[in-house]
């Protein structure tokens, strides 16, 4: 989605295309599903840094990914979808280098946007028929809403799991919750 919206804007803007044309590959999606996956497994080892450095890293990651899936794409295709051979600071056309700010932008922006993500489908969980049951049951109790975001959201997983577990099961099982309750690995 970000991809449309910077290469709509950019056509609107530079190309002066009225209809703001935005242009992807259907390949985009894998490569920034398993980017965002990469970014996840850098996020939990560079909490000790600075969120700018944290940023720094993820760019890196970005600019890796891009690079490595666009030679990937060639080998196997004969051709990269995106071809930068003729635009801008391009490295052999797979990455763009001047595209180093909106990257780095998008880094900065990525712990508030997956904060927010975690925020809602935790809430979205305690909304599920299957969470409001058990706690109604007396099978669960609701987790506390104080805490980090990935210790809240981890816990209320934690516990729509074993709810729906519990609801599939005859016997009532023991959950444990809050800050006992183990953190999702």
């Amino acid at each position: 989605m970000v991809e449309v919206c910077f290469t709509g804007m950019t056509a609107a803007l530079f190309q002066r295309d009225s209809h703001a044309t935005a242009k992807t590959y259907l390949w985009m999606h894998p490569i920034y599903g398993a980017t965002a996956l990469g970014l996840e497994f850098l996020h939990d080892r560079l909490r000790f840094l600075p969120r700018p450095l944290r940023a720094l890293a993820y760019t890196a990651v970005i600019f890796g990914a891009e690079f490595a899936t666009g030679w990937l794409l060639r080998r196997a295709l004969g051709r990269c979808p995106w071809d930068y051979q003729q635009k801008g600071w391009s490295v052999k056309g797979l990455v763009r280098l001047d595209y180093f700010p909106f990257w780095y932008g998008a880094a900065l922006a990525f712990e508030p946007v997956r904060d927010g993500l975690l925020h809602i489908t935790s809430e979205a969980l305690r909304q599920t028929p299957e969470f409001s049951n058990a706690v109604d049951n007396g099978e669960v109790r609701p987790p506390p809403r104080a805490g980090s975001t990935e210790v809240e959201a981890g816990a209320t997983a934690e516990t729509f799991q074993q709810a729906v577990a519990a609801d599939r099961a005859e016997a009532p099982q023991a959950i444990v919750l809050g800050a006992d309750a183990p953190l999702p690995r």
